[in-house]
């Protein structure tokens, strides 16, 4: 089954086609990333401008890649036209995010759905992020020490038959504006175990890259990056671990920030470096973060845990629920980094394994900028 994939939940303007859930064929994605930088944040209505701008030629982009990929295998397609006829449905992310940017995505992949005579899957961008883990290039372990940004060894990766994902498994979702655990008992299949109560894990991050100095928009990878200048963490134990021994999977990330300003403050005249703050800072996220998943592992005693979202692609993060996972013979899953943020490849993916009624009515489909983790399974 061939399906293609429009995700535009933020500012990424995405399209891929991808064969039975798991075969990435073409995907393309252009972003107005460069455009943000400057103003220090996204401003949703330059978001969307550019969407309206990219999204006919994404999806062409990504049909004529699927030409030449398809075309040595059937010598029947000559151009994209043909792979227009070979695509069976198309699946387009309808929340969460931003209202604009949605609505790009969802009405042109309603056009398409008429004029191609395609069936059209609705997708929520969370669960898309989870099957991040279900494309074929997907990761199971990786060794080694690696710095912020790099990809494991070629030789380290493994291919990952879907069936090798055994289930029940304990999800944690974690990304700029969500952090969720979920528990994922099959496709389409989840009961929620807990989440953030205020600030996502990644909201964190870039709040407290920007108080630091080190990058006003999309700063938490800036911040992991100067994380690991740190050679001795002179300020371990000095920022609070917020609900990380409390009874329950809830997460609590607004108060690290104020913990962050006082501590700033106090240190003001002692000269602490800017690496070891932000050392001690992403190991509290961290901590965290880890404990609970793990601890949700153990109670469920689940064979199975999956990381996604775009703080998946921490290298701390993953390394340590590795190595937690090893101790407990439990297999651990994370995707590889370009995987971990926004793309529509995971939502064709999705799409293919929680498909529901695909012959539901177009005026059935519509962005949700609120849409949860529980909606739209």
């Amino acid at each position: 089954m061939l399906i293609l994939g429009i995700e535009t939940s933020c500012d990424e303007t995405a399209a891929a086609l991808v064969e039975d859930g798991v075969h990435e064929i073409s995907s393309v994605i252009a972003s107005s990333q460069e455009i943000h930088q400057a103003t220090g944040g996204i401003v949703p209505e330059v978001a969307a401008r550019k969407q309206v701008e990219f999204i006919v030629p994404v999806i062409e982009q990504t049909l004529k890649k699927a030409t030449d990929v398809l075309g040595k295998r059937d010598k029947s397609i000559k151009g994209y036209q043909d792979v227009i006829g070979k695509i069976d449905a198309i699946a387009v992310t309808v929340g969460p995010g931003l209202i604009g940017s949605l609505l790009i995505g969802v009405e042109a992949a309603k056009a398409l759905s008429v004029a191609w005579n395609k069936p059209l899957i609705p997708v929520n961008h969370l669960i898309g992020h989870i099957y991040g883990n279900f494309l074929r290039e997907s990761s199971l372990s990786f060794g080694g020490d690696l710095k912020p940004g790099e990809e494991p060894p070629t030789n380290t990766n493994r291919t990952v038959p879907v069936g090798d994902i055994a289930f029940p498994a304990v999800v944690l979702i974690v990304s700029g504006g969500h952090t969720d655990l979920v528990l994922m008992k099959d496709h389409g299949d989840f009961d929620y175990l807990g989440g953030t109560l205020d600030d996502a894990a990644g909201e964190a991050f870039d709040k407290t890259a920007r108080l630091l100095g080190l990058g006003k928009y999309l700063g938490g990878p800036l911040l992991s990056k100067k994380a690991a200048e740190c050679t001795h963490n002179s300020l371990i134990g000095r920022l609070p671990r917020s609900k990380m021994h409390d009874n329950d999977y809830d997460f609590s990330f607004s108060g690290l920030k104020t913990a962050v300003v006082r501590l700033v403050d106090s240190l003001s005249m002692g000269g602490v470096p800017v690496e070891v703050i932000a050392c001690e800072f992403e190991n509290a996220v961290v901590d965290v973060l880890v404990h609970k998943t793990m601890r949700a592992v153990k109670d469920y005693n689940v064979p199975t845990l999956l990381l996604a979202g775009g703080v998946a692609a921490n290298i701390q993060l993953r390394t340590r629920l590795k190595n937690e996972c090893e101790e407990l013979g439990v297999r651990f899953f994370v995707p590889p980094l370009r995987l971990c943020s926004d793309n529509a490849i995971y939502i064709a993916s999705a799409a293919y394994f929680n498909q529901g009624d695909v012959n539901r009515s177009l005026s059935e489909i519509n962005a949700d900028p609120s849409l949860g983790v529980m909606d739209l399974r």
